[in-house]
């Protein structure tokens, strides 16, 4: 009976558990190497309707305006309406802010950084089909 590895082929588990450990580590480094900066603030644009600027602060107020309304009969399907809304634009106004920046890195360790994923990538992969024994 032949020995069973990774994925239940015989490509073995020691390529599957280097390949995986080259993926994260690259993984790791690549995603060390990226900053996350967000320039959100209450006077921040958040959305343009022709010539107006809708501002973050802006979105605030109909979101209190349902608030109060809900407040006031929790059945107001156009007070839940409101806060929802609000709610939903300031979040994809915050998430739109975010600027994704990768800090500079000399070449050398960029090249090391694709090598280690993609190539450990490759070895995952590998390992889970069969391979003949020579």
């Amino acid at each position: 009976m032949a020995r069973r590895g990774a994925g239940g082929t015989k490509g073995g588990v020691g390529r599957f558990l280097m390949g995986l450990i080259m993926t994260i580590g690259g993984g790791y480094l690549f995603f060390n190497s990226i900053s996350v900066v967000n320039n959100f603030s209450f006077g921040y644009r958040l959305y343009r309707l022709g010539s107006f600027n809708l501002t973050s602060g802006m979105v605030l107020i109909p979101f209190l305006f349902g608030i109060g309304m809900i407040f006031y009969d929790g059945k107001n399907f156009f007070g839940w309406m409101l806060s929802l809304g609000s709610l939903i634009a300031l979040t994809l106004g915050v998430i739109s802010s975010i600027n994704f920046q990768i800090q500079p890195m000399s070449a050398f360790e960029l090249l090391t950084i694709l090598v280690l994923f993609f190539g450990g990538l490759g070895l995952l992969i590998s390992s889970l089909r069969d391979v003949d024994d020579f």
